[in-house]
């Protein structure tokens, strides 16, 4: 009955320095690498924001509205270290918390008032919005500053936990065992280059995969053909989906 932070707490004792999630956009030229420490960090600023700032609590459910990103993972293991559920903007369930980019605001800014909208702005190393947010919508980059670098939930959510709301995925059955269509060959080591939407129902499925077998993902956004095999062979990609 394995859970995320159960993964991640393993992997800091094992390996804290290695590449975990590796971030290019082509379109921005932004290269960003996060170590299995900078990522528990990230996870564990997220992670604050959404219990101690907004009062999310377990079992809670939260929509994730993110473009291909390196935001995208730490907010599925900020979710799934506090207990909650992930859903994305193709399901029907009720979010208590949307997290969403730039194109998502005009979504999800009339509900500011009845729920917490966290938006990202998706610039260069996670930083505010050049322009304010509409009111009431809580700006990501300046909340997740001031958040600690360690995060311990109230309720430690366990593998018997919902991970993802479509289709009632528990932590262990997203962890322990193979998803569709997930590459668990990129084990032990082995990096993964996604092109797939982490905050997707097929790019989770890939995520997944590397995270919990000590493997790492080259998440790529933009890229041509030629272009992502020069990223490859740059970043010893050993597999690839999307």
């Amino acid at each position: 009955m394995v859970s995320f932070g159960e993964l991640l707490a393993a992997e800091l004792r094992r390996e804290p320095g290695r590449p975990l999630v590796t971030f290019y956009d082509e379109s921005t030229g932004e290269r960003v690498e996060l170590s299995v420490t900078t990522y528990a960090n990230w996870v564990a600023k997220a992670g604050s924001m959404l219990v101690d700032e907004h009062g999310l609590e377990r079992g809670d459910v939260l929509l994730l509205d993110l473009p291909a990103h390196w935001l995208g993972p730490v907010f599925l293991g900020a979710a799934w270290t506090a207990g909650l559920a992930v859903a994305f903007p193709s399901s029907d369930a009720d979010p208590s918390v949307v997290v969403c980019g730039p194109a998502g605001l005009p979504a999800w800014a009339d509900r500011a008032a009845e729920l917490p909208v966290l938006a990202c702005s998706l610039l260069p190393m996670g930083v505010r919005f050049a322009d304010p947010v509409p009111p009431g919508v809580h700006d990501v980059g300046l909340e997740v500053w001031g958040q600690p670098d360690a995060f311990t939930p109230y309720d430690p959510p366990g593998g018997d936990d919902v991970a993802l709301v479509d289709g009632s995925v528990t932590q262990a059955e997203l962890f322990g065992s193979p998803a569709a269509g997930s590459p668990r060959t990129a084990t032990g080591g082995g990096r993964l280059l996604l092109t797939a939407n982490p905050a997707s129902p097929p790019g989770v499925a890939a995520l997944t995969g590397p995270l919990a077998t000590s493997g790492s993902v080259v998440l790529v956004t933009g890229a041509g053909p030629d272009r992502l095999d020069a990223i490859a062979e740059a970043e010893r990609v050993t597999h690839r989906y999307g």
